[in-house]
């Protein structure tokens, strides 16, 4: 097949987990010229227009979708499969709604909340007053952005009334990318879980836990975004992920994953996605937020859950590539944002 494979359109100021999406768009290139796919690139800016034409003149057969934000934005992140539907091209990874409410994560509880699934309760800023829903610590994160930005040890903070909360969430809101909630801290274990399509469904992957070795017994333990993306600082070379557990803990494990597969089914995902947990002391999971697209560089951690279930970056990519429902091509002819009269 001939691939498009779409990403984010980068400004000379990138910082490091905007540059990472070059490095996927590279690995899943190389890996569908090694599939026998012919695999091309293509950014993705506000100009949407343009965007269309080239698409329309490219004619792939496939647009491979790793779009994590439009113009440095993670709350445009739907448009990229918007504009795919409008144009009626197959695409991979889910669609417009799932990606809509995925990546914003205050929705994405209000679903998870609405369908039983168990999640951290939080304070929001809205038009009413704002309630708390119990004294205790919370962490105050983006709304939109992803890639842990703007979340390190000061982002906890503990609250015993409203207004010390939103006032955190309001002092913030700017390096969170202008938007954001308080959500009730979890002090416990932080569980990965990636979700691959298959030919039998959705096939939930060897569960990962992130470790916080050496850290300080008052120090929170959490994956901000220095742990992510600065390989000189402690956090980055601190918190390793492990695929080993003791039988004592099956059946958190199992439960884990049943939560997992639920939340690909509540929110229609395809392809392939990622449902991060904490775990609190007495055992409990929760459900922090899903990532319809988690990332893909051969480093990250679906890929290396994908290897620890015996499943090759290829075959990865295949069936990402294969899990994209049928859809009528437009009218090759027809453009967006032409300035035609309706």
């Amino acid at each position: 097949m001939n691939v498009v494979i779409l990403h984010d359109d980068l400004p000379p100021t990138a910082r490091p987990d905007e540059l990472d999406v070059l490095v996927q768009a590279q690995a899943v290139a190389e890996a569908l010229n090694r599939l026998g796919h012919t695999a091309g690139t293509l950014s993705c800016p506000l100009d949407l227009p343009k965007v269309a034409a080239e698409l329309q003149r490219r004619r792939p057969d496939r647009v491979f979708n790793i779009v994590e934000s439009v113009a440095g934005r993670g709350r445009l992140i739907h448009l990229a499969p918007a504009l795919l539907d409008a144009l009626g091209l197959p695409y991979t990874g889910a669609s417009t709604t799932p990606m809509f409410v995925t990546s914003n994560k205050v929705l994405a509880k209000r679903v998870f909340q609405s369908a039983g699934i168990p999640t951290p309760p939080w304070v929001e800023l809205g038009g009413g007053p704002v309630s708390l829903p119990a004294p205790g610590r919370y962490i105050i994160k983006s709304v939109w952005e992803e890639a842990s930005l703007g979340l390190e040890d000061d982002s906890i903070i503990a609250a015993t009334d409203a207004a010390t909360v939103r006032d955190a969430i309001a002092a913030r809101a700017d390096r969170l990318g202008g938007e954001a909630f308080a959500e009730a801290f979890i002090a416990g274990r932080e569980f990965n879980l990636s979700v691959l399509a298959g030919d039998d469904g959705p096939e939930v992957l060897p569960p990962a836990e992130i470790h916080f070795v050496d850290y300080a017994p008052d120090r929170p333990r959490l994956v901000g975004y220095r742990a992510k993306w600065d390989p000189a600082s402690f956090e980055y070379h601190h918190t390793p992920r492990s695929f080993e557990f003791p039988p004592a803990d099956r059946p958190l494990l199992d439960e884990l994953r049943r939560l997992a597969r639920a939340c690909w089914e509540l929110l229609g995902l395809r392809g392939y996605a990622r449902v991060d947990f904490r775990v609190d002391a007495d055992g409990r999971p929760w459900v922090l937020e899903v990532n319809a697209n988690p990332c893909l560089s051969p480093d990250a951690g679906f890929p290396a859950a994908a290897q620890q279930g015996g499943v090759s970056f290829d075959q990865v990519i295949a069936r990402i590539l294969a899990d994209v429902p049928g859809r009528i091509r437009s009218n090759p002819a027809a453009s967006i944002g032409s300035g035609g009269r309706r």
